[in-house]
């Protein structure tokens, strides 16, 4: 659990970024691919991280722009990367400016638990990266190639002279 408001933000940059990459390497035909007909597309997921973020912040007190039109997914894969950049940068600066290292001692009412202000910014970083392990799924079903995020992905081994591990 984070005890300032820097360890925060050298999380959140590090997975903000890997979020990018993954967002980087949609496309506008890609937004559409679903795992079945009444699930999120690819698209709506995408969209989802993005307006869900300042919605979650101000949630717990932290004051950010939110998403215009929010309801409405973009088209453009290209929009959609734009907009989570702008979003992850707003809420970098708004998190430092707002909080300090004492308010992640403050405790709220998180989906019907007690929890420090520094586990629900905790919660928040899970939650981009549960969607963005969804969005490979479905990238690789639009067969788009899967960015590596925590290591090198199935087509970056070759890249490092290595075979991909088989299991």
């Amino acid at each position: 659990m984070y005890t300032t408001i820097a360890e925060f933000i050298e999380e959140w940059s590090q997975e903000a970024a890997s979020t990018q990459k993954v967002l980087d390497t949609l496309t506008d035909t890609s937004l559409q691919q679903q795992v079945s007909p009444n699930s999120r597309t690819l698209g709506e997921i995408a969209w989802h991280i993005i307006t869900s973020t300042p919605q979650f912040l101000s949630h717990f007190g932290i004051t950010i722009d939110t998403v215009k039109d929010s309801a409405t997914v973009p088209s453009s894969a290209k929009e959609i990367a734009e907009n989570f950049r702008k979003i992850s940068a707003d809420a970098t600066e708004s998190v430092k400016r707002q909080w300090t290292d004492e308010s992640l001692k403050q405790v709220q009412n998180a989906f019907g638990r007690n929890l420090p202000n520094a586990a629900i910014l905790s919660l928040l970083i899970k939650h981009i990266i549960h969607h963005r392990g969804q969005m490979t799924v479905l990238m690789r079903q639009a067969g788009l190639k899967v960015p590596g995020v925590y290591g090198p992905a199935k087509e970056e081994w070759s890249q490092m002279g290595m075979e991909a591990p088989t299991i």
